[in-house]
């Protein structure tokens, strides 16, 4: 899952080795002063998580990989 807009991390919902569904919320993105969740697009296991809450981050970067 990559950064759809540049924001910062406010709330991660998963953690790694977590199997989690599709339409699951994996995290809380704040972008513009509106909380976005990112859910996920289908179901699987979380592979590695490459954020930590309070990060900012740029449009399309890595946030969290899957199995």
């Amino acid at each position: 899952i990559k950064a759809p807009m540049p924001g910062i991390i406010i709330e991660l919902k998963v953690k790694k080795g977590q199997a989690v569904k599709e339409g699951d919320t994996l995290l809380i993105l704040e972008a513009m002063k509106m909380e976005n969740a990112i859910i996920c697009p289908k179901d699987t296991v979380i592979k590695e998580i490459y954020v930590d809450v309070g990060e900012t981050v740029d449009k399309n970067k890595l946030l969290i990989d899957f199995q």
